[in-house]
């Protein structure tokens, strides 16, 4: 039996730098599981889910070279791209044929947070903080970060003016970057 190489996080930059192919493994591994979530947070569970973290994956092993642990964290950049890659896909002309429509609160992951049955990525604890804020800015924050929704997006959505998401979506930030600090 195999041992399991375990990498710090310089460790594993370096070699993916070097395209390093076990270390690329290794990073599948150990970190698709709280991707997908990512994933499914913005998507819902599609058959197209599996595809973006692919697509997202590629993402990483290209570029991978301008990751800066400077300016955040391994897993938070690959976070961000994989947000990023799944948003990308809502906007596309595939989701925007089919027209899904949900009802807001039974999508949100905030409102129903076991409702998944992948691994989550609560181990940052994201869901107790976002569970601090009132429920309008939690909506606003949900909206934007997991649906990938433009501010003016979630005004025609919510039927408020863009004047009054702008608002909710600056003081919520205000508030989590209070409570993270």
């Amino acid at each position: 039996m195999q041992e399991k190489q375990l990498y710090t996080e310089l460790e594993l930059v370096l070699l993916l730098k070097a395209k390093d192919r076990r270390a690329y493994s290794y990073l599948y591994d150990n970190y698709a599981a709280a991707l997908y979530s990512i994933v499914v947070k913005v998507l819902g569970e599609r058959e197209e889910s599996l595809d973006v973290l692919q697509e997202s994956f590629i993402k990483i092993w290209k570029n991978i070279e301008f990751y800066d642990s400077t300016k955040g964290r391994l897993f938070t950049w690959m976070l961000q791209i994989t947000r990023n890659t799944a948003i990308d896909f809502t906007r596309s002309g595939v989701m925007k044929k089919e027209k899904i429509t949900n009802r807001l609160e039974s999508d949100s992951p905030i409102s129903e947070q076991n409702k998944f049955s992948y691994l989550s990525v609560d181990h940052l604890g994201l869901t107790k903080v976002i569970e601090s804020l009132g429920n309008d800015d939690k909506l606003i924050v949900d909206l934007a970060y997991f649906k990938g929704f433009t501010q003016q997006e979630i005004a025609k959505q919510l039927s408020i003016p863009l004047g009054t998401v702008k608002t909710r979506a600056r003081n919520a930030l205000i508030k989590l970057k209070k409570i993270l600090k």
